[in-house]
């Protein structure tokens, strides 16, 4: 599963964005790639199939299926499943079987991919926040060495110029989470 560029991206160029901004959409479509190389054979044919079972093909091809067998059970004169079509209950209960195992090898592969990128989107964030912490504390040494006034300097500022407790933070988090749903 690869990633498209759209219309919009024209000789490796992005109208309106840097050259990094690019750059970083073709790592992360690296990235992806290479999950989709690295997965094993079962994960890619369930994958293929889930693509397929969510498409209006499948859908096409089994009232296709289901009118050809009908027709072909009411009609004959020695038919192979008569009315109420018992072999082709059993067929249809033994394909959403197997339908149901591969929609759900496919659903916690895509959990597993999301897992992914919430711990990468984490990790870019708390970097994000040392970085601008780091850049706060030093405007604010900026704007005092040369005696500005009003930049920074109110109490709001200071505090976001320390370190975040990042537990505290989520302690926080999960604490009005439970408030919210009732749960302790």
């Amino acid at each position: 599963m690869g990633f498209a560029f759209g219309p919009h991206v024209k000789d490796g160029r992005l109208p309106t964005t840097g050259r990094h901004v690019l750059e970083n959409v073709e790592m992360i479509a690296r990235l992806e790639a290479d999950a989709a190389n690295n997965q094993g054979p079962l994960h890619r044919v369930s994958s293929r199939i889930s693509r397929f079972t969510g498409s209006a093909w499948f859908v096409v091809s089994h009232v296709a299926w289901f009118g050809v067998w009908v027709v072909a059970n009411t009609r004959s004169p020695n038919p192979f499943d008569p009315y109420p079509f018992t072999f082709l209950t059993f067929l249809v209960s033994l394909e959403a079987i197997f339908l149901s195992s591969f929609v759900l090898i496919s659903q916690n592969q895509m959990e597993q991919q999301a897992h992914r990128r919430a711990a990468l989107d984490l990790q870019i964030n708390l970097l994000a926040e040392k970085e601008m912490t780091k850049v706060l504390s030093g405007v604010m040494a900026i704007g005092a060495y040369l005696g500005i006034e009003g930049v920074c300097d109110d109490r709001e500022s200071q505090e976001m110029a320390t370190d975040t407790n990042v537990e505290a933070v989520a302690r926080a988090v999960t604490e009005a989470a439970a408030a919210e749903t009732g749960v302790n």
